[in-house]
């Protein structure tokens, strides 16, 4: 009897000492996981707050980076120099908004005694550039007192052409390439491929003509002549612009082929009446505005710009590329 009341007593005191050892183990684990759970919200809360700081800070200097480094009247008198670079497109730097804006700028500012676009572009969209044109013939209506000059670099062809066309005046340099004056569409057509790869194409439209652009189906030639006709329209529209700006200076009556969309140098240019003289833009600073404190009025996009520019190209615009189309383009 006594023994048996010891072995109850001893496997008592293991349980006892077990129960003891998982409370332990179990406020250990606990304790940890409670750790665990600080640790995470505190990460969140540093993140939320880095996040935070971040938006605020682009918030503060995104409005200061969209303004040019010359904007009110800084530095007294200055010639305003505004850049158009590359493709002219609505989502490139080379936009109409970017460009319309830099100019409304540099012509409202009171210490701005002349303006240079300085141009380096193939051209691009007929609609941004026709914006442009129209914007620089209507600021200078606004303010006759301060000149605008564009000066060609290494290349103003077809809509950057389009858009010099409304300076006062046109400077390039000798090498310069310039004109280019017609309109491109251009494509890509899989149908043979297609045929020779067993694949057949199936197209549901409404409307006979719903799908003349579509890269795999065979062309029609009364589609095609209605396409000439449309990029024939544009072509006639941008000839009219550069007549409107250039007048009597540009020589097309003796050289009709000025508007084939041929391309010259900076020195065929001007004996064509296509510029009115060969320079930089310090020499045009310098010797015509005669002002050679340069002020950069380019507006420059800002970090939240930059980034939705990086990730944002549409997917319309990629599935026109994939497809092999492109709208029409002056250059």
């Amino acid at each position: 009897m006594e023994g048996g009341k010891e072995a109850w007593k001893e496997v008592k005191e293991v349980k006892d000492s077990n129960d003891k050892s998982w409370q332990l183990l179990e406020k250990v684990l606990l304790a940890g996981v409670q750790e665990q759970k600080r640790s995470r919200r505190w990460g969140i809360f540093f993140k939320s707050l880095t996040f935070i700081y971040l938006i605020g800070v682009l918030l503060v200097f995104s409005p200061q980076m969209n303004l040019p480094s010359g904007a009110g009247g800084k530095g007294g008198a200055h010639t305003a120099v505004i850049e158009l670079k590359g493709m002219i497109d609505s989502s490139e730097q080379a936009s109409a908004d970017n460009i319309v804006g830099s100019l409304r700028n540099a012509f409202a500012d009171k210490n701005t005694k002349g303006i240079v676009l300085r141009i380096n572009s193939p051209g691009g969209s007929p609609v941004q550039s026709g914006y442009i044109y129209d914007e620089i013939r209507r600021l200078r209506g606004e303010h006759p007192d301060t000149k605008l000059y564009a000066v060609i670099t290494d290349l103003g062809a077809s809509g950057a052409y389009y858009i010099a066309s409304a300076a006062d005046a046109i400077y390039a340099d000798k090498a310069s390439l310039v004109g280019s004056i017609g309109v491109t569409a251009a494509g890509f057509g899989f149908v043979g491929g297609m045929e020779k790869l067993g694949i057949e194409r199936r197209t549901y439209t409404s409307g006979e003509h719903k799908a003349f652009l579509d890269a795999f189906s065979p062309q029609r030639e009364d589609e095609t002549r209605f396409w000439q006709q449309v990029l024939g329209t544009v072509h006639q529209q941008f000839i009219d612009s550069v007549k409107a700006g250039r007048g009597e200076r540009l020589k097309a009556d003796e050289h009709p082929e000025l508007f084939s969309g041929l391309i010259w140098s900076g020195e065929q240019a001007l004996e064509l009446g296509l510029i009115d003289g060969l320079g930089s833009t310090s020499f045009v600073a310098r010797e015509v505005i005669k002002e050679e404190n340069i002020q950069d009025f380019t507006r420059q996009p800002s970090p939240l710009e930059r980034l939705s520019r990086g990730l944002g190209t549409s997917v319309a615009e990629r599935l026109a590329l994939w497809m092999g189309f492109s709208a029409p383009a002056l250059r």
